[in-house]
C-alpha cells in the first residue's frame, strides 16, 4: 500500500525563472512525475509563509518553492527575503512536528529545464520516504458547506453595520 502513495507537493514558482525553466521542461518534453500543483508569483519574494501552512492544511504533503538564483533577482533581493522566511518557515514547521524536508526551497533558472525535472524527481522520492504529511485536513464536505455558512453570516453582519453609511472615494488627483 505505501508503494501506491503519490505525493501531493505545491510548487510555489517565480515568474522570471523557474516557472520559465518549468516550462521549457514542458516544451523540451522533458519527463519528470506530475505531483507537483504549480502557482506562479511575480517573485518569491512575496511568499508569506502562511501560504505553507495553508497548504500542509489542506492536504499537501509537501511544498516546493523555486525562484531566481541569488543575486539575479528581477526585484534585486525577493530571493534573499524568500530565503530567509523559508529557513524560519522550515523551523515552525518542525516546532509542529512536520518534517522539515518536506518544505523545499530551490534556484532554477529560466534556462534549466533539465533542472527542474531533477528537483521535482528528487522531491518526489523524498516525500515518497517519509509517507503521507501528519497534517489533518483542514475541511471537509461537511465542513466546507459549514464554514460557507458561517462566511454569509459575516457578510450579513457587515452589511448590516455598514448600512447607511456612505461610501467615500479618494479624491482625484488633477495635473
Amino acid at each position: 500500500m505505501a508503494d501506491d502513495f503519490e505525493p501531493k507537493i505545491l510548487g510555489i514558482l517565480c515568474n522570471w525563472c523557474t516557472y520559465a525553466g518549468a516550462d521549457l521542461a514542458g516544451t523540451s518534453r522533458i519527463q519528470y512525475p506530475p505531483n507537483v500543483r504549480v502557482v506562479r508569483v511575480m517573485c518569491t519574494g512575496r511568499i508569506d509563509p502562511s501560504f505553507v501552512f495553508e497548504a500542509f492544511s489542506l492536504g499537501a504533503d509537501a511544498v516546493l518553492i523555486s525562484g531566481c538564483h541569488i543575486g539575479d533577482c528581477h526585484y534585486i533581493a525577493g530571493n534573499y527575503k524568500a530565503r530567509r522566511r523559508i529557513a524560519l518557515t522550515r523551523k515552525v514547521l518542525e516546532g509542529y512536528g512536520i518534517d522539515p524536508r518536506r518544505l523545499k526551497m530551490t534556484f532554477v533558472s529560466a534556462s534549466e529545464g533539465a533542472l527542474w525535472a531533477e528537483v521535482v524527481k528528487d522531491m518526489v522520492n523524498t516525500v515518497k520516504k517519509l509517507g503521507p504529511s501528519n497534517v489533518q485536513k483542514k475541511t471537509n464536505l461537511a465542513a466546507g458547506h459549514a464554514a460557507a455558512g458561517a462566511a454569509d453570516d459575516d457578510l450579513a453582519e457587515i452589511a448590516k453595520a455598514s448600512a447607511g453609511k456612505k461610501l467615500e472615494a479618494a479624491p482625484v488627483q488633477k495635473k
